[in-house]
């Protein structure tokens, strides 16, 4: 199973419609503030929470004439933020993350929706068609036909994705260098070192951030002069959301373009476990260190390891590897200069 994402040509009205059910799973996902408020000290379990939560919302809030807009959109866009709330819940309790906090417009704008009995048959071309929220024209066209069932809808930007995975096997793919060994470093990303010879590649990463400082300084100062909530104001801080998605997406694309090719040529990969949150400690390096993205590039080699197959190992932060020698093992020290 895989995930395929795609941009979407919207006109005004579609995009306002997307607004408002991704607004629409907030209030949902923000209903866990009611547990306190109604029940306050008494013990319940995740589930029968979830199950009170939809009866109030079902039988109560959409029946207010301030809450009559949710009636005139998709009701998989509740059922689904219900089961993102029991998620959260979920990974609470396994003390994997913090616990569930009400949603915010400034965390994203996103929605999910499925269909309920057939799956969805996506024919090739620039069509895409979402269950209970119609067909919709991408900038891409889809190679071949899918079968889905569950989509989601996302806001990057001004510009909206869908999302949808599907059952697929991958052909596997034969590595023809045995290993490799990575070592990451601000001036240069990523130096490339194989163990059977001596050659060395050196990736220097992008500074999108770094070209886009100045005008996203003359866009930030420019919103706060203007009239607080004005509509000037919210296309500036529109434009200021498009630099941030275009600065992303360029960092995306060349981690992308760099694990991917790493994972299909070698067996086994070996790379330092950098300690960003102490490197980022340093205020004169924290920026630089925060731009290049250190842990998208090894949450992308693991995934993407167990994907082709390659072996990833996590070499410890102070083995002294560039004190080294590859040939005969023995330690030495490092010049001054260096």
């Amino acid at each position: 199973m895989f995930a395929i994402k795609r941009a979407l040509k919207l006109n005004n009205r579609e995009a306002s419609l997307m607004a408002k059910h991704a607004g629409f799973r907030r209030v949902v996902f923000s209903g866990l503030s009611l547990r306190t408020q109604m029940y306050g000290r008494v013990k319940l379990s995740d589930s029968k929470v979830i199950n009170e939560l939809n009866k109030v919302l079902t039988n109560h809030i959409k029946k207010q004439p301030e809450f009559a807009w949710m009636n005139q959109l998709s009701s998989r866009v509740y059922q689904n933020a219900l089961i993102d709330l029991k998620d959260a819940f979920n990974r609470y309790r396994s003390s994997k993350w913090g616990n569930p906090t009400c949603a915010s417009r400034r965390d994203g704008q996103s929605f999910t929706v499925d269909s309920s009995s057939p799956l969805v048959v996506l024919n090739a071309g620039n069509t895409i068609k979402i269950p209970t929220l119609g067909t919709f024209q991408g900038h891409e066209p889809l190679e071949c036909g899918f079968v889905a069932q569950t989509f989601t809808r996302s806001k990057e930007g001004s510009r909206w994705f869908v999302s949808f995975c599907v059952d697929a096997e991958r052909l596997p793919v034969q590595q023809l260098q045995e290993s490799v060994g990575r070592d990451l470093g601000i001036r240069a990303f990523a130096t490339l070192s194989e163990a059977e010879g001596s050659n060395n590649q050196v990736f220097d990463a992008p500074k999108p951030l770094k070209q886009a400082k100045t005008k996203l300084a003359i866009l930030q100062r420019k919103a706060s002069r203007q009239v607080k909530g004005s509509k000037n104001q919210r296309k500036t801080y529109n434009k200021i959301s498009r630099v941030h998605s275009r600065i992303c997406g360029i960092r995306k694309e060349f981690l992308q373009k760099l694990t991917t090719p790493t994972v299909k040529t070698f067996k086994l990969i070996k790379m330092g476990d950098v300690n960003v949150k102490g490197r980022m400690a340093n205020h004169k390096l924290d920026l630089a260190i925060s731009e290049l993205g250190f842990y998208e590039f090894r949450r992308q080699l693991e995934y993407k390891s167990k994907m082709y197959g390659a072996n990833l190992v996590l070499v410890a932060q102070w083995f002294p590897s560039s004190l080294t020698c590859s040939n005969c093992g023995s330690k030495q020290d490092m010049p001054p200069s260096h």
